[in-house]
């Protein structure tokens, strides 16, 4: 039961938006430039980079429902999105996303984490400065999230076929923000 009064059964960052509308409909468009705006980096790598950061924030409603978005948009080569999740290392992606996943991890420690010599090897891997900012802000925006939906603990589905159907929403129709409940007492 999450700690404030939102809309009951309304699964993560949705119900918390529609609370407070006027600070959610920034976030969802941060959201859709991150992960639907014009990119060198793929919708599914960018969806698999904020899953990535949700896991390792311990974020099961974000971790469930971009790998589910991530899987939906890899299409036939979904499986590598739990490997990934799985192990890194082992993962069958390219070394690029090798290195910005790394990136990425640092920054959901600590910005500070990240160092000189993970930049250059990103860019020997072929990124982009522009893929190396986006992978930051995607992991630092995404651990917002990650902080926003655990702090006040709104509500995580359990069913597994529900965040398919999510991620398969979230893929199609990018991030627009619910509509608030005219019921609600701030």
């Amino acid at each position: 039961m999450a700690y404030i009064n939102v809309p009951e059964g309304v699964p993560g960052i949705r119900s918390l938006v529609m609370f407070r509308p006027e600070t959610g409909k920034p976030l969802y468009e941060l959201a859709q430039m991150l992960l639907r705006g014009n990119s060198t980096l793929t919708e599914a790598e960018r969806e698999l980079i904020a899953a990535y950061v949700s896991k390792r924030n311990d974020t099961m409603f974000c971790m469930m429902s971009h790998a589910a978005a991530s899987r939906a948009l890899y299409g036939n080569d979904k499986n590598i999105v739990d490997d990934v999740l799985k192990d890194l290392q082992q993962a069958n992606i390219s070394s690029k996303m090798k290195s910005l996943l790394n990136i990425a991890g640092k920054v959901q420690i600590l910005g500070k984490e990240v160092k000189p010599e993970d930049i250059e090897a990103a860019r020997k891997e072929g990124a982009t400065d522009k893929e190396i900012h986006d992978t930051v802000l995607i992991a630092a925006a995404f651990s917002m999230f990650n902080r926003y939906v655990d702090g006040l603990a709104s509500f995580t589905p359990t069913d597994e076929k529900e965040y398919e159907a999510m991620g398969k929403r979230m893929a199609e129709k990018g991030y627009v923000a619910p509509q608030p409940t005219n019921n609600q007492n701030h």
